[in-house]
């Protein structure tokens, strides 16, 4: 299998494509706006909160175990409980900027933050 990245170029390609006539093809934000509700909506919101916080969660915990440390040694390097841990693993708590910051350090994840003001 080959686990490459795509090129810019590439995913500009496939970005132009329209999917709209393809038989079968739904948007995933359809499913979403049926089943979960509308963007906006207070359920939609929470919804997209608990996503992203499993995904930030996911992206932690794989890190840790790339590095073979557990939880608790994770959290004695950043100064917090080990249940702690635990729940941002879970996607179960919303961690402040400053504490996704201090893990992902210890955790040797270097981060980029891009501000935009619309």
């Amino acid at each position: 299998m080959n686990t490459e990245r795509l090129t810019s170029e590439e995913l500009q390609s496939i970005r132009q494509i329209d999917f709209s006539n393809k038989v079968g093809f739904v948007y995933a934000e359809s499913i979403l706006s049926k089943s979960i509700g509308e963007k906006g909506s207070e359920t939609r919101s929470a919804f997209d909160a608990k996503a992203k916080a499993w995904y930030y969660g996911e992206i932690l915990r794989n890190r840790r175990k790339e590095l073979q440390l557990t939880q608790k040694e994770l959290a004695e390097r950043v100064g917090k409980e080990r249940t702690y841990i635990n729940r941002i693993e879970k996607g179960e708590t919303d961690m402040q900027l400053s504490s996704f910051i201090q893990i992902a350090e210890a955790l040797g994840i270097s981060l980029r933050l891009d501000v935009s003001i619309a």
